[in-house]
């Protein structure tokens, strides 16, 4: 076996300080050693059972290394990946990018690509059409994005965007409300103080 900090076996269990003298402790998940990263499965920061983190540790910014459990037996087999799902998930997200490049490039306001962004995600059946939203190829939302500019054969599709439409816009005018009340708060606070 190698000297402690050349090498590390996939399993082990390591404890580790950093340069800013943060100790990490976790499995070792794999060891790159031309570039000295080890990547280390931690407790979930979040708390949620099932789940960890995932720590990526460039160790040329660690000043100790120890190992707390070698793991000599051969690792279990690597989980099979669903290359399928991974290609359309890949495929998903970059017709997500390109439609909101899309946007910028239309020059849509903010406030229709925020909009379109909140139906989304609801109803992923949506795209862009020049400056207008199209939802489930029956409802028209044209600038500037309100309910009244909501257009379309009546029925459940177009009662069911405008209620979306209507809350999305709701919820932008209350945050504006409680941004303005604290922005008043913050400022008789510093006159006060004063």
């Amino acid at each position: 076996m190698a000297a402690p900090g050349e090498y590390f076996s996939v399993g082990s269990q390591v404890s580790c300080r950093t340069c800013q003298e943060q100790r990490l402790q976790g499995e070792v998940v794999a060891f790159d050693y031309p570039s000295k990263m080890l990547a280390l499965k931690c407790p979930s920061s979040s708390g949620k059972p099932n789940h960890a983190d995932i720590l990526l540790v460039n160790l040329q910014y660690v000043s100790e290394v120890e190992i707390i459990n070698d793991r000599t037996e051969t690792p279990p087999p690597l989980a099979s990946l669903n290359v399928s799902k991974l290609a359309n998930k890949a495929r998903t997200e970059k017709e997500e990018k390109m439609s909101q490049a899309y946007a910028i490039s239309a020059g849509v306001s903010l406030e229709g690509q925020q909009l379109f962004q909140t139906i989304h995600k609801t109803i992923k059946d949506c795209k862009w059409q020049e400056k207008n939203i199209v939802v489930m190829e029956e409802v028209v939302i044209a600038p500037p994005y309100q309910v009244e500019n909501c257009k379309g054969k009546e029925g459940s599709a177009l009662s069911h965007v405008r209620k979306i439409v209507e809350k999305h816009f709701r919820d932008v005018e209350s945050q504006k409300v409680m941004q303005r009340s604290q922005a008043q708060q913050t400022q008789k606070e510093t006159s006060l103080s004063s």
